[in-house]
């Protein structure tokens, strides 16, 4: 079976074609800019090629209920040209396929969960910390949905005792996509995290917030591995601040063999699938 697969994400989209087996023939990278611009490209990209299902992996807030009559549509998102656009009905129309959609961490967690470094347990969380945050948890065999989609990259966090940064995000202030998401690291400090690597305070304080929030994951939904993905997760050093934290955070409280300082360095991890997490997750997705 031909498939079609799309990660539309807050900086690019990424296509693909692949098949029920996981594996791709044919990606190409756009960046997002408006609908109008975006979306002839991806179009151009699937005609003609003969896929019999679209699966896409999307940001959000997006409609994921598939009884709803703005399935597939965008919902209140930063990114303000997208809102109440209908990605779906656009692509289905445009396409003539079936199109199944869920957010871009969900599907993410899905690949990881089939291919990836969490093809070993039975739960898991992804986390994506670029252009903004997100998370989706992979359960079961099903990814974590009820009112909507989960919203993990908005809960709120508590502010580091040396942060002076006055931004923050446009719905919350302080919550975790406000204080560690890429745009916010280069507004706090002047700079773009690549040319940060070095300056050791930034990478301390990133850690602090994206360890709460870890923690509050692993308290209330419990993963059996936590995979990070993301630009901002490239700063490899993140990893053993955000470990360190983590296991200072949450004090012994949780009693799991996964949460020890001899195991913890395989317990949160990076990608697996490293850059095709969510497009292969977006194909998983047509699978299913």
């Amino acid at each position: 079976m031909k498939l079609g697969a799309i990660e539309a994400g807050g900086t690019k989209f990424v296509l693909a074609i692949g098949d029920d087996q996981g594996e791709l023939f044919e990606k190409e990278v756009i960046p997002t800019e408006h609908p109008d611009v975006t979306m002839p490209k991806v179009i151009s990209f699937f005609e003609g090629k003969g896929i019999e299902r679209l699966g896409v992996g999307s940001f959000g807030p997006i409609d994921i209920n598939k009884e709803s009559n703005s399935y597939g549509s965008l919902q209140k998102t930063p990114k303000t040209e997208w809102i109440d656009y209908p990605l779906g009905k656009e692509l289905k129309n445009e396409l003539g396929v079936p199109v199944i959609i869920d957010t871009d961490v969900n599907v993410a967690a899905m690949s990881e969960a089939k291919w990836g470094n969490a093809a070993d347990v039975d739960s898991c969380l992804y986390i994506t910390v670029g252009t903004g945050i997100g998370a989706g948890a992979y359960i079961g065999g099903q990814t974590l949905k009820g009112l909507s989609h989960p919203e993990m990259g908005h809960i709120l966090v508590r502010r580091h005792k040396n942060d002076e940064y006055e931004g923050g995000c446009p719905y919350h202030g302080d919550c975790l996509e406000g204080m560690a998401a890429g745009p916010h690291i280069e507004k706090r400090w002047g700079k773009p995290a690549i040319e940060l690597t070095e300056d050791e305070k930034v990478w301390e304080m990133e850690a602090y917030y994206l360890a709460q929030a870890l923690v509050n994951y692993i308290y209330i939904v419990s993963p059996e591995r936590i995979v990070m993905g993301g630009g901002v997760m490239k700063q490899e050093q993140l990893f053993p601040l955000i470990r360190k934290y983590v296991l200072e955070m949450l004090n012994g409280y949780v009693s799991s063999p996964f949460l020890t300082e001899e195991t913890i360095d395989s317990y949160i991890v990076p990608p697996g699938l490293t850059d095709e997490a969510g497009v292969k997750g977006a194909l998983y997705l047509a699978m299913e």
